[in-house]
C-alpha cells in the first residue's frame, strides 16, 4: 500500500499494518507520520520500543536479534529503523525477508530520506509497499505553502488571514519546521483567534533556510525577487562569497551541458563533473540564457572574489544572481552586465 501523509490517520484507522516506510526530506512531516503511527501502534499494544541507527558498519545481526527474540517487557514491540541515506546495501535483503515473512507482534517502522527512482524500486521498498505500507512525503511547494499555514492554524484553533499566510510564507522560505512552529505562536498571541497581517509583522522574524543552491536553483528557474532575496539572506548569515560564487557557476554549466546536449541530440552526461541537473523551469529558458556571457562574467567576480581585481563581491554576485534570473542583460560588446 502506498499513501500520501494525508491518508495516513485513516489507514491507520482502518487497522495496522506489520512494517511501515516513512521516506522523504521534508523533517516535519516526517517527524509527524512517524508520530502518528507510534501512536497507533502504543494504542494496539506495541509497549516496547527499539530504535536503530543504520550507520556505516552497522550490525544487520542486530536487527535479527531483535524482532526474533522474545521480550522480556512486553508482548508486542516496535522496532524502528532510522536510515538517513535510504541504502540499506547488505541489509536489503534482509529488509525485504522482513516485510514478506514479519515475526509475530512486532512491528518495523523504518525511516528513510528521499528516495530517488533507482532506490525506489528496490526489492525491499517494494516488498513493505506490498506488504505494509509505504508513506511517501512530499515537500510543500511556494505555491502550496499558505494554504498549508492556513490548514496548521485551523488544527491550533485559528483563523489565518490569506494576506497573513502569504506574509508568513516569504517569511519563512520554506522552512516548514518554522513555519509550524510561528502559527502555534501566533494561534497563542490571537486575541479573538484570527492572525492577521498586523500581527505577523509584529512577531514573526525571518526563519528562511537560505543555502546556496537554493540560490542558484531560483536563479536558474528566473524567480529573480526571489533569489535576490535568498542572496541577501545568505550575506547576512556570513556565508563566504567563494561558495556562493560555485554555486552559481555549477547551475550555469549544468545549463552549458544541457544546451550542448540538445546540440549533439545526445542523453549522456559528460564533461564538468561540478555541474547542477537543471531544473523543468530552468531548462525551459536555456535558449534565452547568455551562458557565454555568465561564464565571462563569473569569471570576473572570481577574480574579485580573489584580490586579483578591483570591485566589491557582492555587488559582483548580485549582478551575476540578476543576469542568470533574467533581470539584468550582458553589454553586447563586453559581455558584461549593463
Amino acid at each position: 500500500m502506498r499513501l500520501t501523509a494525508e491518508q495516513l490517520p485513516a489507514a491507520l484507522k482502518a487497522g495496522l499494518r506489520p512494517v511501515y516506510l516513512v521516506s522523504g526530506d521534508e523533517p516535519l512531516l516526517i517527524e509527524e507520520a512517524a508520530d502518528a503511527i507510534r501512536a497507533a501502534a502504543r494504542a494496539a499494544g506495541y509497549t516496547e520500543r527499539n530504535v536503530f541507527f543504520v550507520e556505516r558498519g552497522f550490525a544487520w545481526d542486530e536487527l535479527t536479534h531483535a524482532t526474533q527474540s522474545l521480550s522480556l517487557f512486553a508482548q508486542r514491540r516496535l522496532v524502528e529503523l532510522r536510515m538517513p541515506s535510504g541504502k540499506p546495501d547488505k541489509g536489503a535483503a534482509q529488509l525485504a525477508q522482513l516485510a514478506a515473512d514479519p515475526p509475530p507482534d512486532v512491528l518495523c517502522l523504518v525511516i528513510a530520506g528521499k528516495l530517488d527512482k533507482k532506490a525506489s524500486d528496490a526489492a525491499w521498498v517494494q516488498a513493505f509497499a506490498s506488504h505494509g505500507a509505504w508513506v511517501t512525503i512530499w515537500p510543500v511547494s511556494a505555491a502550496q505553502l499558505p494554504a498549508w499555514l492556513a490548514a496548521r492554524a485551523r488544527r491550533a484553533g485559528a483563523v489565518l488571514d490569506p494576506a497573513a499566510a502569504q506574509l508568513i510564507a516569504d517569511r519563512v522560505e520554506g522552512n516548514l519546521l518554522a513555519a509550524n512552529q510561528e502559527i502555534d505562536k501566533l494561534a497563542l498571541l490571537a486575541t479573538d483567534a484570527t492572525i492577521g497581517t498586523d500581527l505577523v509583522r509584529r512577531s514573526v522574524g525571518d526563519s528562511a533556510r537560505y543555502d546556496v543552491f537554493q540560490l542558484a536553483e531560483a536563479a536558474a528557474a528566473g524567480e529573480a525577487g526571489r533569489a535576490l532575496h535568498v542572496l541577501q539572506g545568505l550575506k547576512s548569515e556570513g556565508v563566504e562569497p567563494t561558495l556562493i560564487l560555485w554555486a552559481l557557476v555549477r547551475e550555469v554549466r549544468g545549463l552549458w551541458q544541457a544546451q550542448e546536449r540538445n546540440r549533439l541530440q545526445s542523453t549522456q552526461r559528460s564533461g564538468w563533473n561540478q555541474a547542477a541537473t537543471p531544473s523543468a523551469a530552468a531548462l525551459a529558458r536555456l535558449r534565452d540564457l547568455p551562458l557565454g556571457a555568465l561564464i565571462a562574467e563569473a569569471s570576473q567576480v572570481d577574480r574579485i572574489v580573489k584580490g586579483l581585481a578591483a570591485g566589491d563581491a557582492w555587488l559582483g554576485l548580485t549582478g551575476l544572481t540578476a543576469m542568470l534570473a533574467g533581470a539584468l542583460q550582458p553589454n553586447p560588446v563586453s559581455g558584461r552586465v549593463a
